[in-house]
């Protein structure tokens, strides 16, 4: 790190640095919204602001959060979703740095210290992502997320940025345009895309700063159709084209009801031909590129399978 980092690292550390708000959107994640609360409160970092933005939970939540009311905002109403809940909590905040960190999710010791030494130390960058674990509904680690250096190009074909290890400038995401209340799926894949378009860059820095919880309650396992048809339409909507790893993740999602992480999804000819029809479907203009591309990706794998089957 140069100097100048160093000295910024010293002055945050010191009780100098910034206000950081991180917003918890919560709705029944009551078996596990306490490690995520203790996970933020354990933080070294001094200026912490963190609210719970609940949607009026029955099963326990409003007990713990009751329990860290001293350290802590929360509110519990009615409200349009998790995205909702995060602008909510946006607008009650007052940090020049944003996180929003879901009630099954946790920071690592040293996140938002390093967030911030970061930040300090790059003035010019809208926000950074670190490394992050994939862990068990009992936080067995199940390896490492499958983060990537920022580059926007790589946007349109993948989301690569661990979300609960992600910070950002208040500035930054305001320009964005906050999170879409209408998105219930893809909410963070869309907003690195604004971002993105608004030509804002983030730094990927090489520290394990989150982990993000792999449950079959989690809504990228439960609704696992629902994720890759937003990915579909996000995609469509910003790039013009949807790509044949997000049209197949979603034939084969409305074909075979298993999660794909827990229970892995074989390929199929009947998902192949399904994705084949729809990816058609959604890029009546670019056909040759779809079709070229269901081709490399599709038959290799068709291909390999076939042979296991002999």
């Amino acid at each position: 790190m140069p100097p100048e980092a160093e000295d910024a690292a010293r002055t945050a550390e010191n009780g100098d640095g910034p206000l950081v708000s991180i917003v918890t959107p919560s709705f029944n994640m009551g078996g596990f919204i306490e490690e995520t609360i203790q996970s933020v409160l354990s933080q070294d970092y001094p200026h912490i602001e963190y609210i719970v933005v609940d949607g009026g939970s029955t099963d326990g939540t409003l007990d713990i959060l009751r329990r860290s009311a001293s350290r802590l905002r929360y509110v519990s109403e009615p409200d349009r979703g998790q995205t909702d809940a995060i602008n909510k909590g946006f607008r009650l905040s007052r940090g020049s740095i944003f996180g929003f960190l879901c009630a099954d999710d946790t920071y690592l010791p040293g996140a938002v210290s390093t967030a911030v030494r970061h930040l300090l130390a790059n003035p010019g960058l809208a926000g950074i992502y670190g490394e992050g674990y994939l862990v068990a509904e009992n936080g067995a680690n199940l390896g490492r997320y499958p983060t990537r250096d920022f580059d926007p190009d790589l946007l349109k074909t993948e989301c690569f940025i661990c979300q609960p290890a992600a910070f950002l400038r208040r500035e930054a995401f305001v320009d964005a345009g906050m999170m879409d209340v209408d998105l219930h799926c893809g909410l963070d894949y869309d907003l690195w895309i604004r971002l993105a378009k608004r030509r804002h860059t983030l730094l990927k820095v090489d520290q394990y700063l989150a982990t993000s919880r792999m449950h079959r309650g989690a809504k990228t396992l439960r609704q696992r159709a629902a994720v890759f048809k937003a990915s579909v339409d996000l995609l469509k909507h910003y790039y013009g084209y949807a790509p044949f790893a997000h049209v197949y993740g979603y034939c084969s999602a409305l074909v075979d009801p298993r999660d794909g992480f827990f229970d892995p999804v074989p390929p199929s000819l009947l998902k192949y031909a399904f994705a084949l029809l729809y990816g058609s479907f959604r890029n009546p203009r670019q056909l040759r590129r779809f079709w070229k591309e269901w081709f490399e990706l599709g038959s290799p794998r068709l291909s390999a399978k076939w042979k296991r089957a002999r």
